[in-house]
């Protein structure tokens, strides 16, 4: 018998959750004629303007495992949905920066906000302690399922 203790019990609750999560992805991705890798590009490059990033195709196709092809498909697709805007690197004109379109951002918050809304609404409800004791257990976690073998 597989132990059932209080870590594991959280363990099955951070997979509902990510199941979850992706099903909605899923959802999105199959209202919106896109691809589920489609929705991880957006989020990748969502990511990493917040983190001041430069995204490039190169980097977006490191970040979802993908070939130089397979990364321009999933560009041009995004591309031709209004999704993404490729501009040139102001600093180095021979470099061509991934951006997401606002009317992306629209759609997304528009079909994700009731999501992050409530998400966050159970968030204001833990003190600073408890926050910082998630927030540890989410990056712990995400490093574990980040180590590759």
């Amino acid at each position: 018998m597989i132990d059932q203790g209080p870590e594991m019990e959280i363990v099955h609750l951070l997979r509902k959750v990510t199941v979850e999560f992706g099903l909605r992805q899923a959802e999105f991705a199959a209202r919106h004629g896109m691809h589920t890798t489609d929705v991880r590009a957006l989020i990748c490059l969502l990511d990493a303007e917040r983190a001041g990033t430069d995204a490039t195709a190169g980097w977006l196709g490191a970040q979802l495992g993908l070939n130089s092809a397979g990364t321009t498909s999933v560009i041009d697709r995004l591309e031709r949905l209004d999704h993404l805007e490729r501009t040139r690197d102001p600093r180095d004109r021979r470099r061509v920066l991934l951006s997401v379109t606002p009317r992306a951002v629209e759609l997304g918050r528009s079909f994700f906000g009731p999501l992050i809304d409530g998400t966050v609404a159970v968030l204001r409800e833990f003190d600073e302690s408890e926050t910082a004791a998630v927030r540890r257990f989410l990056s712990a976690a995400h490093q574990a399922v980040t180590i590759v073998p």
